[in-house]
């Protein structure tokens, strides 16, 4: 019986609240009549956009309700209405959001005014009868429907909130051109970095091999020991610039991922970093397991180089953590130190801001973030100040 009052107490709550939202929405149906006479007088046409945003905020509180009782999240999908007020107009009648708003609303007039009387049910029930045999008898029958009711209003709620199919299609058109851009950046900014190390780095050291080679050459004759120096010279320059070679090369595909696979790679990363970094690998180890294709393999490499970078310049640690698993989405990438933690986790995808990442040598959160997104994968990183900072990428696959 206590389970059955708690729970109808719970379920009171709700209705109150669904009651309240349904009365301040009748209160609403003013600012929409204003709304839609200034649009059709077109000087007003301004309001409707700013109304779209205020019933998203209202749908948005509903959602929050639902989630909270159900226990699951309503997604929402919505096209954001900025520009200038013919294309927030625009915006705020075609977006399938707003449709989906619309029609719930309307809905909820209709079956919201139930609200108004489920509240008082079940205390009205209670004392109906002053005897406290009728009193746990009448609160039997009624408490249930005061749980029932609230479940009803939820569902029913969660149904017309949910985003339609059109909706989600033009969510996801949306994310995929803003990652579709996000890569050409990145990747306009890769090749800009190589182009500037192969031009600072290998060019000038093979374009002074070259003119070492050319004294050498000219003073072969007349000066055998001089001549024996410039090619001394001439070497170290050509060792230099297989060097310089080499990290280019890295920082396009690091050829140990071909030879040892991720795991292999990760391991020889963790070994060089500086700190003591355990790493934990779940399933990218078994030979007769297939391999990640080799775009999501690099993507991990380059995730857990720049976090290990980052910790090592950064973060004052010793340790650090990296665990790589094997799940039924693809792979997870999970790197954890203990350091003073703070680390930037958000800012402007601007070009600049790219072009800028890479000239300090590596591609930062910002470039690991876009790189994890042109797989369309999710990057996640927690770091509050005083630590622990930890990045966990998930990287989708096909096995």
């Amino acid at each position: 019986m206590g389970k059955t009052v708690r729970q109808a107490a719970r379920a009171t709550l709700q209705l109150f609240i669904a009651a309240a939202m349904c009365f301040g929405m009748y209160l609403f149906i003013t600012v929409l009549l204003i709304t839609a006479i200034a649009t059709v007088a077109v000087v007003g046409a301004w309001m409707l956009p700013e109304t779209v945003m205020l019933i998203r905020r209202i749908a948005g509180a509903k959602r929050h309700q639902v989630a909270a009782w159900t226990g699951r999240t309503v997604p929402e999908a919505y096209q954001p209405i900025e520009g200038t007020v013919r294309e927030r107009l625009r915006i705020a009648v075609r977006d399938p959001g707003t449709h989906t708003d619309a029609r719930w609303m309307l809905a909820y007039y209709l079956y919201g005014a139930l609200f108004f009387l489920a509240v008082p049910l079940w205390p009205l029930g209670l004392v109906v009868d002053g005897v406290w045999c009728g009193l746990f008898r009448r609160a039997a029958v009624v408490l249930p429907w005061i749980s029932r009711l609230a479940g009803l209003d939820a569902r029913w709620s969660e149904a017309l909130l949910r985003p339609s199919p059109k909706a989600r299609l033009a969510e996801r058109v949306e994310e995929l051109t803003a990652t579709r851009a996000d890569a050409i950046a990145a990747h306009g900014a890769e090749l800009r970095r190589i182009e500037r190390d192969l031009h600072d780095g290998a060019q000038a050291r093979l374009v002074s091999l070259s003119m070492r080679i050319g004294l050498a050459q000219r003073a072969y004759d007349r000066d055998p020991d001089a001549a024996r120096r410039l090619l001394v010279d001439a070497q170290d320059q050509a060792e230099a610039a297989l060097t310089e070679l080499r990290h280019v090369v890295r920082g396009i595909h690091p050829p140990i991922l071909t030879d040892r696979g991720l795991a292999g790679a990760v391991r020889a990363l963790a070994a060089s970093s500086g700190l003591e970094v355990a790493v934990d690998v779940s399933g990218l180890e078994v030979t007769d397991e297939p391999r990640p294709p080799a775009a999501v393999e690099a993507a991990a490499y380059f995730a857990v180089a720049e976090a290990l970078t980052n910790a090592a310049k950064h973060s004052g640690c010793d340790h650090a953590e990296v665990g790589l698993a094997r799940t039924a989405r693809g792979v997870r990438v999970l790197v954890r130190d203990d350091g003073r933690g703070g680390a930037e986790a958000s800012g402007a995808a601007t070009k600049s801001g790219l072009d800028a990442a890479f000239a300090r040598g590596g591609s930062g959160i910002l470039g690991m973030r876009r790189r994890v997104a042109a797989l369309d994968g999710t990057m996640a990183v927690t770091s509050p100040v005083g630590g622990p900072t930890v990045i966990d990428v998930l990287l989708p696959c096909v096995w």
